[in-house]
């Protein structure tokens, strides 16, 4: 079990979490922390429940069992999804999402953290702040070459890293990225690696993979899941070597 006293110091904290499907246990007694400004990696076979802990972190779905807090002090089993995500808690799908009709300014801009009113957009111009802001995530994102094409005819990669500035345009103290690599080129996979460090500077990142090189180009902490709880957790090395992990999971 998670030490109860650390909830108050930490942003995510999943303490004793289980949740069962149909009689399958999805997650069984998991608990996993995440602290301010930090970057934790989670890898491991399908159906380990990595899904099912990213659905409970965003209130798609309740635990049967445990505590979920976030940002020391919210209980996230009590809210849904739209409370969740508006507390700061934005989630990256595998399949970006992006508006490719419209130029990856306006796909910032149009993700940028303002009043969702009829008039209020109608009347939305973009304040001096606003434009800093989208500049600086252009910036982030390897995009302020690309900021007037429009977001159609950017490669797979360039979507993926789109899609991360859209999140960021709303201000999220932690992100939930899922597998951001797949698809992408070499370059792109590494070029992924050092953006998201950058951002976990500032902000507290969660990256569930399968990328093995990808999660060593991270450099940092990781949890290996299987059967819905954690079966190792430290360094990429500590993890790989692992003989349960390596019984249960890589295979050799």
């Amino acid at each position: 079990m998670t030490d109860a006293t650390d909830k108050f110091k930490t942003m995510l904290y999943l303490n004793g979490v289980s949740v069962s499907f149909d009689g399958f246990k999805a997650l069984n007694n998991l608990s996993i922390i995440v602290h301010p400004n930090e970057m934790l990696a989670i890898i491991g076979p399908n159906g380990a429940g990595k899904t099912t802990m990213m659905d409970i972190i965003t209130g798609k779905t309740r635990p049967d069992d445990g505590e979920v807090f976030f940002d020391g002090k919210v209980d996230l089993t009590r809210l849904d999804e739209a409370a969740i995500a508006n507390l700061g808690i934005g989630r990256k799908f595998q399949k970006p999402t992006v508006f490719e009709g419209q130029t990856v300014w306006d796909n910032l801009e149009l993700a940028l953290k303002k009043p969702r009113g009829v008039f209020s957009t109608l009347g939305y111009v973009a304040a001096n702040d606003d434009i800093a802001r989208i500049n600086e995530i252009l910036e982030t994102i390897r995009l302020s070459a690309r900021k007037g094409d429009l977001a159609a005819g950017l490669s797979h990669g360039q979507k993926q890293w789109l899609e991360i500035g859209m999140l960021l345009a709303q201000d999220p103290k932690l992100l939930l990225v899922d597998e951001p690599v797949a698809g992408m080129t070499d370059s792109e996979t590494v070029e992924t690696a050092t953006l998201l460090k950058d951002i976990a500077k500032t902000r507290s990142v969660v990256v569930v993979e399968h990328d093995m090189s990808f999660v060593r180009e991270l450099g940092t902490r990781v949890s290996c899941l299987a059967e819905g709880s954690v079966l190792a957790e430290g360094t990429l090395d500590q993890v790989s070597a692992n003989p349960v992990v390596i019984e249960r999971y890589l295979g050799r």
